[in-house]
């Protein structure tokens, strides 16, 4: 009967060591944070940085809004209404139609260029667009500053 129980007890231990490393790494937060004055993002998981990369934000008579959002819906692929279709590869919609997601426009990387979107080469909209799928977007946090 002890061999029982130290079984259940080590087995017990075991099982809730990993359900507490699963339920750790499901809740690592994904931060991304777009500065507009340098035009870059920084994007970090679990509080530890990760990723820097170049944006394009809204150049002059577009603003890209500032604050602190929550992704709100994702697309693979996804295209503009409003601009002729244009594509938006890994789009994660922050406040209504704004959104972070890939260009293909990457020589305007790095100046403000877009009509408000947050735009990223296309690789990297993709490795943000996992990260969001994988923590969930409860999980992750969109700051745009000044």
């Amino acid at each position: 009967m002890r061999f029982f129980k130290s079984y259940f007890l080590a087995a017990s231990a075991a099982l809730l060591m990993v359900a507490v490393s699963f339920s750790t790494a499901q809740a690592a937060r994904v931060s991304a944070t777009v500065d507009l004055s340098t035009q870059r993002m920084y994007v970090s998981i679990g509080g530890k940085p990760a990723y820097a990369w170049a944006v394009s934000t809204g150049r002059k008579g577009y603003r890209t809004p500032t604050g602190k959002y929550r992704p709100t819906r994702m697309y693979r692929e996804y295209y503009s209404r409003k601009y002729d279709n244009a594509p938006m590869p890994h789009s994660i919609f922050f406040r209504g139609g704004y959104a972070i997601h890939g260009t293909t426009y990457t020589k305007s990387l790095g100046r403000p260029a877009s009509h408000g979107c947050v735009r990223l080469a296309p690789g990297n909209a993709r490795t943000l667009y996992n990260l969001v799928r994988k923590y969930g977007a409860n999980n992750t946090h969109i700051s745009i500053r000044h």
